[in-house]
């Protein structure tokens, strides 16, 4: 059984979308970081950088954190979403990591800056918002020509999909990326993404 810690955030989300895809059965612990919950000895015990998502996987006694590692790990017990082949999983491997290290901190910080700062810095919101539409354009040309970012379903989409599925929130639009849009759909469109997106 995996016990999942987790909240309403693109983040958290990655790993119940991943969860519902292998059909592995979890039970689900909120971790309200609105009300910082995620500074409680017995989080910072699961995972000491006081952030969600994390889990503890009782069948092998291990305790992950960090939402990559999560769905590297669910990916490898599963066999599904990562492949073996070292070509095809490196390339799964390098989009997971272009989510982690620029659209989850870019849109995080967009987020941030227009909807949750208490003060309207507009050069902190420009920034952020051109660098999140340059992003699009990255994922737009990468679906050009592809169903999803690495061809086959993986890691690679299960762990963007929560984090464009925040444009409107963020006041932006995929029209003028038709691709993105396209993709955005056709994930959206899968049982486990939207049993995922709706955890907790």
């Amino acid at each position: 059984m995996i016990e999942l810690y987790t909240f309403t955030t693109p983040n958290g989300r990655k790993a119940s979308i991943m969860l519902e895809e292998v059909g592995f059965p979890y039970n689900v612990h909120k971790i309200d970081i609105s009300k910082g919950e995620q500074f409680t000895p017995e989080f910072v015990a699961i995972n000491p950088n006081s952030k969600i998502p994390a889990m503890i996987d009782r069948d092998t006694d291990m305790t992950i954190f960090e939402s990559g590692a999560i769905l590297i790990y669910l990916a490898e017990k599963a066999g599904k979403f990562l492949p073996s082949e070292q070509k095809s999983r490196f390339q799964v491997i390098e989009w997971l990591m272009f989510q982690m290290g620029s659209v989850g901190p870019m849109f995080g910080q967009l987020n941030h800056f227009k909807r949750f700062a208490p003060e309207k810095i507009s050069y902190a919101i420009e920034r952020y918002e051109k660098e999140t539409l340059r992003i699009y354009s990255v994922l737009d040309k990468q679906l050009a020509d592809k169903e999803f970012i690495c061809s086959d379903y993986s890691i690679a989409d299960i762990a963007t999909y929560p984090w464009v599925a925040s444009y409107e929130f963020q006041g932006l639009t995929l029209d003028e990326h038709p691709n993105l849009k396209r993709w955005y759909e056709t994930v959206g469109q899968r049982s486990a993404v939207q049993l995922g997106m709706k955890v907790p």
